[in-house]
């Protein structure tokens, strides 16, 4: 069985030499005393909980699964241990402000830790993950009564938290849902008004386990004044037990059964009148939430490439090892009865596909971490503008990119082993199963892709894109000059050039046509992706060329790589353009209107 190998080679690459993070959180007053040495040593830290303690889980979690007994959920062996080391050793407390009893680090450490939990073991991590969310929303938005009671616990982890949003008719389309909430006035707390909450939610990750005796529920609901749709939706605090100890009327019907995350409790939860308080104001729940939202799509794109990770280097280690035929241009290993896999072209470009789409994901992930930290915390305001409008146009970028990007890539490591990857002997076919639902939860990639061009792309004009293209364009320039930089350079340009055009075509077809934004999303998703990652190689490029004769062979590999993106992998982009374009032109195909009808039958 494959272990996990945390990447604290290339993490390090992108934190220091392409982002020079350390340097910029120091223009950030609240990150004044988080030196490179202390970023470095909690992500070390992390790794090593991650190796020595949750990897060895991920297996065993996948066997055994959880279970329920009535209403009472068990997570597999070890798992609440683990969490109780992840308590003691104050992960729950690190990117936590310190006036609320955390240590102040910034958003980037926390992604490089999901990324670390994630990619040792995803089931385990889905309970905790949410919990720095949760907090957000609290420390934001709820009343001070609120915060007094529960901030320190969320924030300390003696409580963990989940969000009850989707409905077994609605997921994506939040404004469907049903769930209500009638006041309880004898319940109420200073500017906290109380309510008693019923409906049914599904998918709630840890619902309910033993690792904690409480667990704080954040549940959207509406009020008997609501309006319909999205407009209509409040949020509340729903504690699993109330302040005298007593079991809140919030039951767990049974435990979700899945293809993959096992080790996960998911579950079927009932309200039935559950006691909660009011989170910000009447039917602008959707807003706070949102919050949550956002970092948690930025962390499945995070999570997904980490689980990809750990089936690559499986892949890798078994390439090197496994004997098959000769290389068609002759032997590498003439001592042995035939040569390692890792020898054969197939392979390299299964194996270098995966590396390349992995650290793309890091790279891009990391870069808008930052971009968080910036948001929230640069004295310019100009740096937090600019840093905001980056986050929102890419985030969807991340989510579905990323995810899409990590489901092929553990399926290439399961290929890279054949018949055995189909075994669950090495743990690529549990990675499979598991990093498939990144496409689906925290809205699935289809609902990104809409996003990202009808409200990121053509909902402003194409202001935050053309940001985008600007800081794009004006490093390809820096680098037009460097002989060993004009193979990536000039590819990149004409992407760059291509996508702008695309997108001012789908502004011109959007007038005569309102679905065709919607038509071509995917494929403008996919393309804008690969410009991404196309201009974070070229950086990556640019630091690494006057380095690759160096003894470490790192940054020849990050060269190496950067080329064999721009070269093999970025000219999808071209393609999706294409298709793009395509489906845009009024949906038509020889002149026949494509209805459903036509196209399914009818029914």
């Amino acid at each position: 069985m494959a272990t996990y190998i945390a990447p604290l080679r290339d993490m390090a690459f992108v934190i220091h030499e392409l982002l020079r993070a350390p340097e910029r959180l120091r223009q950030m007053p609240a990150f004044a005393e988080i030196d490179a040495d202390l970023l470095d040593s909690a992500i070390a830290g992390a790794a090593r909980f991650a190796e020595g303690v949750i990897a060895p889980l991920n297996a065993i979690g996948d066997e055994m699964g959880c279970r329920v007994d009535a209403g009472k959920v068990t997570t597999p062996t070890g798992f609440a241990a683990a969490y109780r080391q992840y308590i003691d050793g104050g992960w729950p407390t690190l990117s936590c402000a310190t006036a609320h009893g955390g240590q102040g680090f910034p958003a980037l450490a926390h992604t490089a830790i999901v990324e670390l939990l994630c990619g040792a073991n995803q089931s385990w991590t889905m309970t905790p993950i949410l919990s720095h969310g949760i907090y957000k929303i609290v420390s934001q938005h709820a009343s001070p009564a609120l915060k007094q009671l529960w901030l320190p616990a969320i924030v300390d982890g003696s409580v963990t938290t989940t969000m009850l949003l989707t409905e077994a008719h609605c997921g994506s389309d939040l404004g469907l849902l049903r769930s209500t909430a009638v006041a309880a006035p004898e319940h109420d707390l200073p500017e906290s008004p109380a309510y008693r909450l019923s409906g049914s939610k599904i998918f709630i990750s840890g619902a309910d386990h033993e690792w904690t005796d409480n667990i704080v529920h954040m549940v959207l609901a509406r009020l008997p004044d609501a309006p319909p749709g999205v407009r209509g939706i409040s949020l509340f605090l729903v504690p699993k037990r109330l302040g005298d100890g007593a079991l809140n009327a919030l039951t767990v019907t049974h435990v979700e059964h899945k293809m993959g995350l096992r080790g996960s409790p998911t579950c079927a939860v009932s309200l039935e009148g559950a006691l909660g308080w009011l989170v910000g104001k009447p039917h602008q729940g959707l807003a706070a939430m949102f919050i949550l939202m956002n970092e948690a799509r930025l962390n499945t794109g995070v999570q997904a490439y980490s689980v990809a990770q750990g089936a690559y280097d499986a892949a890798l280690a078994y390439a090197r090892e496994r004997l098959q035929m000769r290389v068609s241009s002759g032997a590498r290993r003439p001592d042995l009865p035939a040569d390692p896999i890792v020898h054969h072209p197939d392979v390299r470009r299964m194996l270098l596909t995966q590396k390349a789409r992995i650290e793309g994901g890091r790279m891009l992930g990391y870069w808008l971490a930052l971009c968080s930290d910036i948001e929230t915390h640069h004295p310019n305001e100009a740096e937090r503008a600019d840093a905001a409008d980056l986050l929102a146009l890419l985030t969807p970028v991340a989510k579905a990119f990323l995810s899409s990007n990590a489901f092929d890539d553990a399926n290439l490591a399961l290929q890279v082993l054949g018949g055995h990857g189909y075994l669950r002997d090495h743990g690529i076919e549990q990675r499979v199963r598991d990093v498939r639902v990144a496409q689906i939860y925290e809205g699935t990639n289809g609902v990104q892709a809409r996003d990202l061009v009808s409200r990121k792309i053509l909902g402003d004009g194409g202001v935050k894109l053309g940001r985008l293209l600007t800081w794009i364009r004006h490093f390809l320039a820096t680098q037009a000059k460097t002989p060993a930089m004009t193979a990536l350079v000039g590819p990149i340009g004409r992407l760059a050039d291509a996508f702008e055009a695309q997108a001012h075509r789908l502004a011109d077809v959007q007038k005569t046509d309102r679905d065709a934004p919607d038509t071509a999303a995917h494929d403008m998703l996919q393309a804008l992706g690969h410009l991404c990652f196309g201009y974070l190689f070229a950086r990556a490029a640019a630091i690494s060329l006057p380095q690759a004769d160096d003894a470490d062979p790192f940054h020849a590999a990050k060269l190496a790589t950067a080329q064999f993106y721009v070269g093999q992998l970025m000219p999808q982009a071209f393609a999706h353009l294409e298709a793009a374009r395509a489906s845009a032109q009024g949906n038509e195909l020889g002149g026949v209107r494509l209805d459903e009808a036509r196209l399914f039958g009818a029914g």
